[in-house]
């Protein structure tokens, strides 16, 4: 007994030795102070082991065992976990060092290895009585003089030193001691004044939710509100006055080119087959006399109480369907013509033996074209009746339709995802609305010319003022807001009046996108239908040739009117399209 006390002692201070950080040192000393043949077997596995517990000691006899079971608790917090470990070693020093070093745990880079160990119990079991307990007490007695110096303390792990209790935490001296230490919850409970007066002098403010902008953005915003709005309308303007041009071109130019083709073939009295340009002239003029043609046998005021008399359907949406017939009519217009010059070219190169079959063709695009260029007519006339009969109501009609057919071009286009392409369409079909919107405040003033009474000049000055201003003022929201939400530069409505001024002075690039394609065909149908009759107004009565005089000279004064006009507008125009390509060639030369 007093022999297996020992060498329980001395294994335990072998372990005490370790964890105090005393090396390798130690655990040589002990495996060297060992016999040979003593080993120290599990329990466990010495029960198993019974049954043939000859071969085991024979086998022992051969080589030394070494044996370690037993439970031992490995943890930070002192919460026991038992880990039955067992090492089978035919090296001693190499086995004893493996063992001890699992139970060491780094915790600094720079201090020594601690040993969490906590408890440890070795059993050991002497199995062959070949050591006296002499020499076996000796070599404990010599080891635990030699590790007295290293011995490891419990008391030195801080894990296990024992917490001094401390009183319970008053909650109300803590705040009474520091008022401010929830911050802004403490400021709940002060006085209204106070907080009112704390809110005024440092509380939350408008610049406390919207961060601060930069040179970026306020570029952004400039552009916004001034340079968008304004390069969005210099090109409203110069396209609406370029369809003026092409509005007098197809009044004045083509019937004086259709005269002169007559002049020439009654001249020579030889009659040559035209050229393609000759038979587009052809073909657009007797489009234009048939669809004048038509609606002077269109009755306008009975449109107008039809329009008028109707309470299903208010007048803007009426207006609105309307002017959705308008741009499909423009898409099939430019279609239809394109078609029917094509056939021009081709009847004016054709051989002898095609030349049936290619007028043929060419008759067949007249017609389908002169049915296009009627529709469109008729659309535009009733577009203009219905603008008519809101003026003249007094029930506020005109603002309803103004409002809602503004604001619904706002809606449909503003939220869009749109690419500069897209933009520059956009920007087209907003001059050809201008100029439809110019027709139709022309048809107003003729109605009024013919049926209203008394003073009514002021007041048509005051709407057709309103409906320009209205159309003003959403072109540049729209487009303002279309070229911020897509990050688009006000200098592409620059190079979009470029392109215009280049298309003016019938410079053809190559890079050049898209051209402003207006058919003046249809307005022009609808403005003759108006005008008519007010120029009937001024025939005087007499005799069928006295009036067919008067109908010449009117008619040669509107063409010299309309021939200056020409002129005037035509000039105008290329000279600012020169004066503005200049210009853009020289900043393009500063800035590069």
């Amino acid at each position: 007994m007093s022999l297996r006390s020992v060498q329980r002692k001395a294994s335990f201070d072998l372990l005490e030795g370790e964890s105090s950080g005393d090396g390798g040192s130690l655990f040589e000393r002990l495996i060297s102070d060992l016999p040979e043949e003593s080993v120290f077997i599990n329990g466990r596995a010495s029960r198993r082991k019974r049954r043939s517990k000859a071969a085991k000691k024979k086998k022992a006899a051969e080589e030394p065992l070494l044996e370690l079971d037993g439970p031992f608790i490995l943890s930070e917090n002192n919460a026991p976990h038992e880990i039955g470990m067992k090492f089978s070693v035919c090296e001693s020093r190499s086995v004893v060092e493996s063992a001890c070093e699992s139970t060491v745990v780094e915790t600094d880079t720079e201090s020594s290895r601690v040993s969490c160990v906590s408890y440890v119990e070795l059993r050991q079991r002497y199995v062959n009585s070949v050591a006296s307990d002499d020499n076996v007490a000796d070599d404990a007695s010599n080891y635990k003089e030699s590790s007295t110096a290293g011995k490891w303390k419990p008391e030195s792990i801080g894990g296990a030193a024992k917490l001094e209790s401390m009183e319970s935490l008053d909650w109300k001296r803590v705040m009474a001691d520091n008022p401010d230490l929830l911050g802004e919850v403490s400021s709940v409970e002060i006085a209204p004044m106070k907080y009112f007066m704390g809110e005024i002098y440092g509380g939350n403010s408008l610049r406390s939710t919207i961060s601060v902008g930069n040179e970026k953005k306020r570029q952004r915003v400039y552009n916004t509100m001034f340079h968008v709005p304004f390069r969005c309308e210099r090109l409203i303007m110069a396209g609406f006055f370029f369809c003026v041009d092409s509005f007098l071109s197809l009044l004045t130019i083509m019937p004086a080119r259709i005269l002169i083709i007559i002049w020439r073939v009654l001249r020579t009295r030889h009659f040559q087959r035209p050229n393609a340009a000759e038979l587009s002239d052809f073909g657009c003029f007797i489009v234009l006399v048939l669809g004048v043609t038509t609606l002077q046998r269109t009755d306008i005021s009975l449109i107008y109480h039809m329009i008028r008399g109707q309470g299903t359907v208010k007048l803007y949406v009426v207006y609105n369907v309307l002017e959705v017939f308008d741009k499909l009519c423009q898409s099939l217009g430019e279609d239809v013509l394109q078609v029917l010059f094509s056939s021009a070219e081709s009847l004016s190169s054709c051989s002898a033996e095609n030349f049936k079959l290619e007028v043929g063709k060419f008759i067949f695009d007249a017609a389908i074209a002169i049915v296009s260029f009627i529709l469109h007519s008729f659309i535009l006339l009733a577009q203009a009746v219905t603008l008519s009969t809101c003026i003249i109501a007094h029930n506020n009609a005109l603002l309803a339709l103004l409002v809602s057919n503004n604001f619904a071009e706002i809606k449909s286009n503003v939220f869009k995802r749109v690419s500069k392409d897209n933009l520059h369409n956009l920007v087209y079909s907003d001059i050809i609305e201008r100029f439809h919107i110019t027709a139709f405040v022309l048809f107003v003033l003729a109605q009024n010319i013919l049926e209203a009474e008394g003073s009514w000049f002021e007041s048509f000055l005051m709407n057709a003022f309103m409906v320009y201003m209205c159309e003003i003022l959403i072109d540049s929201i729209k487009h303002s807001f279309l070229a911020k939400f897509n990050d688009i530069k006000p200098d592409a409505y620059s190079e979009f009046l470029e392109d215009l001024c280049k298309q003016t002075l019938n410079e053809k690039p190559e890079g050049r996108p898209k051209d402003l394609t207006f058919i003046p065909i249809a307005p022009a149908c609808v403005v003759i239908r108006v005008l008519t009759p007010i120029y009937a107004t001024l025939l005087p009565y007499g005799p069928f040739m006295w009036r067919l005089f008067w109908i010449i000279v009117w008619s040669s004064l509107t063409y010299v009117m309309l021939a200056i006009s020409k002129i005037m507008v035509g000039l105008t125009l290329r000279r600012l399209a020169n004066w503005y390509l200049n210009l853009r060639q020289e900043r393009k030369q500063h800035m590069d």
